[in-house]
């Protein structure tokens, strides 16, 4: 891949953009997809939002990770920083109920997912030219950051308690507070978004992205510029998080420096990784082990005690399956390929 020329790039992704939709309507996708549509109608509330949905827009912000380290060889720790910040530019610029500006979602919405495209892309300016752990801290202290200042700016961001009372605005007549249209509402963005980045690693800048991943120096020996790359993507993943961070305000009804503090930056590595950091679909994957973990760790140990649980499913996966769990999936399916071809000859 990193010896690919500019052109070469180019014409590789035109065919590969025709196998998204492909694989797309394969059985197996068609039939999740088919489950995810009908799994409102076979369970209740507390399963409809606080399992299905929140899996989706958890999965949203982990895919902005996803993006960056699995495609880009980035490790960011920002992202729930991203989201935060279009969580608070929502409240500050729409929720006129809680002190807000009270300006239409139509300008609200764009604004906030704005805010968080321009900090992801100051972020990426700061962290592209470095890599490794240094990147790791670079992220870690922006979100750090961005906690303490939202923390400690009181006329801004309300301090500590944030801002509460909050939801999504009603559209089309429907309050999407409810759990079934809340629950469409994030399956339709993590649909997008899984599209989206599927699409983006077929097209000649993702093909490019993983070239500068696999090999920056060859890339820019081609006349590839790096660092612009590099910028481009932590853009995009501040797109992606900023969407799930608005989802994150509206499931809450509120906002606060204890949503984007670093114990949550932790959760999405770990969600991400818990799926699988090559193919989108690993971050909802983890998000859902992560989900489950979360809301029945009481059941199997004491509830102060959640993060023993996670970090152990943590472990037994980065030791058994460094690509998360899609990993354990291929091996099984290799390992059962085989075992067929072995009985059929």
């Amino acid at each position: 891949m990193a010896s690919l020329a500019p052109g070469v790039v180019g014409e590789l992704a035109l065919p590969a953009r025709a196998s998204l939709w492909r694989q797309a309507l394969r059985p197996w996708g068609l039939a999740v997809f088919a489950l995810l549509l009908i799994y409102p109608f076979l369970a209740n509330d507390f399963w409809i939002v606080q399992i299905g949905a929140q899996s989706f827009f958890m999965g949203l912000i982990a895919l902005s990770l996803m993006l960056l380290a699995g495609y880009g060889g980035m490790v960011s720790l920002a992202q729930m920083a991203f989201a935060g910040l279009a969580g608070y530019l929502y409240a500050i610029l729409f929720g006129s109920s809680v002190g807000g500006a009270g300006w239409h979602w139509t300008l609200a919405i764009p604004l906030s997912l704005a805010g968080a495209v321009a900090f992801a892309t100051l972020t990426g300016l700061l962290s592209v030219r470095t890599a490794g752990i240094y990147t790791i801290m670079i992220t870690l202290a922006v979100a750090v950051a961005f906690f303490y200042f939202c923390q400690q700016n009181y006329d801004i961001f309300n301090g500590f308690r944030g801002y509460a009372g909050l939801a999504p605005p009603m559209i089309f007549g429907v309050d999407w507070r409810q759990p079934l249209p809340f629950y469409y509402l994030a399956l339709g963005a993590a649909f997008a978004g899984y599209l989206f980045v599927a699409w983006l690693k077929r097209s000649s800048f993702g093909i490019s992205l993983q070239a500068i991943r696999d090999n920056p120096r060859r890339m820019a020996a081609l006349g590839f510029n790096v660092a612009a790359h590099r910028v481009a993507a932590y853009a995009i993943a501040g797109l992606i998080a900023g969407v799930g961070g608005l989802f994150l305000v509206w499931y809450n009804g509120r906002i606060s420096p204890g949503s984007i503090g670093v114990g949550a930056a932790i959760n999405v590595l770990i969600i991400a990784i818990l799926g699988g950091l090559r193919r989108p679909s690993g971050p909802f994957i983890g998000a859902l082990i992560f989900v489950l973990l979360d809301n029945f760790a009481i059941d199997l140990i004491d509830r102060e005690r959640f993060n023993l649980v996670i970090g152990g499913a943590f472990l037994a996966v980065v030791l058994f399956s460094p690509d998360g769990v899609l990993g354990l999936w291929d091996k099984l399916v290799a390992r059962l390929a085989k075992n067929r071809g072995q009985r059929g000859r």
